[in-house]
């Protein structure tokens, strides 16, 4: 398939060529894309050299895929022209995350939602990816009535900028800042903008995007985006209030049985999910599974996942690999 890739100086369109290489996706031509500042500049893919291109250029190739990720404004203004060109394109920001005509996918849970007809597909919230991964088999077995999620989010979430000034912080230097607050040796309760009902816009994006991947509109959420000083991957700490009853022995199977799920979940010997022991992987890694005894049916969990793979280029490239296959039944 001949792929575009808008955004491919970015960081998560540099893990994007990576997982494309690593996944062996069958790959005709390759046409990097940037914004006009990035033009000219060389990436390397499958150990080639290839020239960064505009976005026009992009689209005058008239590629079968095009992986977006270089922010809203790009793709509200392309995305539409890609797909009138007969291309799928696959958006890893939040343009049509919301739009009930665009799809939302996480492969492990709604596949279905990708027809043949189908011409944008919606990235996920990278929060939200790693957490419905497991909520999505619990759903289905008891219900989930009611959601408390708390993150504490990598600063790669961000993309370059705050990695550098929290490289710049460690190394006691000045540097551009991404956020209003130091990120070294603190953590801060502040991802995307505040909207009016006092929530931000990460928060808001786990509440909305939960719903409409798990085809759930009643479940009731609430959610705290935390941002601290960490490279490697998100982790949430994940309270579920169920509809059924459960054994935590009936959870853990469950768990051990989904596709993309690794349970670490023995606290005795120490073990559990931490980001700096997920980075580069692109499973869903579920420990602390415990009730809650402070409501009927009450479950805890903690959630880590890299946001950088399957919080964005795994999971975009998982779609790719989805819309191939549907593309080519009979």
């Amino acid at each position: 398939m001949v792929i575009a890739l808008i955004g491919a100086t970015g960081l998560v369109g540099e893990v994007m060529m990576r997982v494309l290489e690593e996944r062996k996706f069958p790959v005709k031509d390759f046409i990097p894309c940037a914004s006009a500042r990035s033009v000219g500049r060389e990436v390397f893919f499958r150990d080639k050299a290839y020239k960064v291109r505009s976005v026009e250029d992009g689209l005058a190739a008239r590629p079968d895929v095009a992986l977006f990720s270089a922010g809203s404004a790009t793709s509200k203004k392309y995305a539409e022209a890609f797909a009138n060109a007969g291309c799928v394109v696959i958006d890893n920001s939040s343009a049509w995350r919301a739009d009930p005509t665009v799809p939302l996918v996480v492969p492990e849970v709604n596949p279905h939602t990708v027809t043949k007809d189908t011409r944008i597909i919606a990235n996920p919230n990278c929060s939200t990816i790693q957490m419905v991964v497991p909520l999505a088999p619990i759903h289905r077995a008891y219900g989930i009535r009611r959601l408390v999620i708390s993150t504490y989010q990598s600063v790669t979430g961000t993309g370059v900028k705050a990695v550098q000034q929290l490289q710049d912080e460690r190394a006691g230097k000045e540097g551009e800042k991404a956020y209003p607050h130091p990120i070294d040796l603190n953590c801060f309760p502040h991802g995307g903008d505040f909207q009016d009902n006092g929530y931000t816009a990460e928060e808001m994006k786990l509440v909305n995007e939960t719903r409409k991947i798990l085809e759930a509109e009643d479940i009731r959420i609430t959610a705290t985006v935390v941002r601290i000083p960490v490279m490697g991957g998100h982790s949430e700490a994940v309270n579920l209030e169920l509809e059924k009853d459960f054994s935590l022995e009936a959870v853990r199977h469950l768990m051990q049985q989904t596709p993309g799920v690794v349970v670490q979940d023995d606290p005795a010997n120490n073990t559990y999910p931490m980001p700096r022991f997920v980075e580069g992987r692109d499973e869903v890694f579920v420990g602390r599974i415990r009730r809650d005894p402070s409501v009927p049916n009450g479950l805890d969990l903690w959630i880590v996942a890299d946001n950088l793979r399957k919080g964005a280029a795994g999971n975009a490239v998982q779609i790719a690999e989805i819309a191939r296959e549907v593309r080519s039944r009979k």
